[in-house]
């Protein structure tokens, strides 16, 4: 049986304080946390000493609307994740579900069991779905209260902004913790338009595009980036969306959130900003939905603000509808790639293949077969070798061999 959730609390702010039994008995007053320092959600620093976090994924981990918690359990520079609330799996491995090997953040069914698990208060509490809608169900919010009630600042990457509602509002007040509102953008006299600067950028720049949404296109581009750190190169990702700015990427922009008369500038902006700071070797841009998408048009500003000197293409061979449009057919491989070369002077220089509902033998087959189609370097990220990923673009790029050399 469940402990209260009051009883939760007064447990949490007495052991966490390091209280003894004479303490707790002469306690009269409830100890206050100190919240965590707030970050700038459109671009801010990471934390040297890492924030825990919970993440509410309640029956969708593991599934295309869960891509946030999916993608903080397989990397998060910004927070230590304690557990993943989704009772539809509570008592499994969140490693185990997403990629077949265990990471040791568990599954767990509500915050009560959450907060058991973590023998203390988390710092976050994360809504980590990712809905169609971009909104908050009834549901949600009384549960996104109750853990602000509990003493936890709230990540929050919808288009419904709770910093904005009264409710919650009072409420991070009341329990002194805050409220961050990933997608909430600048204001408008801060926006930027295309300023033609990207031009000035000399280093190479990979878009990771794809054929849809939610194929995978951030985990590419954070598998990139990281492999080839360990190579030795200087490389940069540049975030689009919110999960990849939860996860920490310095430089980002949620540009689902901005004005569109202002997404290409504020892209390039970032990127401008990163390559000035860091003197990149590579910057790795974060597609966003497809080029060829009917429903949303952040493809086109990608290519625009980033001027992409090569792009990575990322397809599900098994998905026949687009996610959420089950009246709109999947574009062929051969269609996006044209679309992509007509609209902005760049290249397809490989692809990725996100191999949900396909066994290996046929992923290896449809790679083989592609590869042979196409002309170009194929791979399954999540199920082969990370090297066949990083050659992608190293033999696109010769130099960066090169540099890696000279650093070794």
């Amino acid at each position: 049986m469940s402990i209260p959730t009051k009883k939760l609390r007064n447990i949490f702010h007495l052991t966490s304080s390091g209280l003894n039994e004479t303490d707790v008995q002469t306690a009269s007053m409830p100890l206050e946390k100190k919240p965590p320092e707030p970050w700038t959600p459109l671009c801010h620093d990471v934390s040297p000493v890492l924030p825990t976090a919970i993440i509410y994924c309640e029956g969708n981990f593991g599934k295309i609307d869960g891509k946030t918690a999916n993608g903080l359990v397989r990397h998060s520079n910004n927070y230590r994740i304690l557990s993943v609330l989704d009772s539809e799996n509570a008592g499994l491995d969140s490693g185990v579900i997403l990629d077949g090997e265990a990471n040791a953040i568990p599954i767990v069914a509500n915050i009560e069991d959450a907060l058991l698990h973590a023998k203390t208060t988390p710092d976050y509490f994360i809504f980590g779905i990712a809905p169609s809608s971009g909104l908050l169900s009834d549901s949600e919010k009384a549960i996104i209260l109750n853990a602000m009630s509990l003493n936890m600042s709230i990540v929050n990457g919808l288009h419904e902004f709770l910093s904005d509602d009264p409710i919650f509002l009072e409420a991070s007040i009341k329990n002194n913790v805050h409220i961050l509102d990933i997608r909430k953008p600048k204001n408008k006299e801060e926006l930027r338009t295309f300023s033609g600067e990207i031009h000035d950028v000399k280093c190479p720049r990979i878009a990771v595009m794809g054929t849809d949404c939610a194929i995978g296109k951030r985990t590419t581009a954070t598998m990139l980036t990281n492999g080839l750190r360990k190579k030795g190169l200087n490389v940069v990702m540049i975030a689009t969306g919110q999960t990849g700015i939860m996860q920490g990427a310095p430089y980002c922009v949620a540009l689902d959130a901005v004005p569109s008369q202002f997404c290409a500038g504020e892209l390039e902006a970032a990127i401008v900003k990163a390559y000035e700071l860091e003197k990149p070797d590579l910057i790795i841009i974060e597609g966003q939905g497809a080029l060829s998408h009917p429903a949303f048009s952040t493809s086109s500003f990608i290519l625009r603000g980033a001027c992409p000197t090569g792009v990575i293409l990322q397809h599900a061979p098994k998905r026949l509808y687009r996610v959420d449009f089950a009246n709109m057919p999947m574009p062929s491989i051969a269609s996006e790639i044209n679309l992509i070369e007509t609209f902005s002077d760049t290249s397809v220089i490989g692809l990725a293949l996100n191999h949900e509902g396909m066994p290996l033998d046929e992923a290896l087959t449809t790679i083989s077969a592609y590869s042979a189609e196409f002309g170009l370097p194929v791979t399954a990220p999540l199920l082969q070798p990370k090297e066949q990923l990083l050659q992608i673009v190293l033999s696109a790029y010769p130099l960066l061999t090169s540099k890696i050399e000279e650093k070794r």
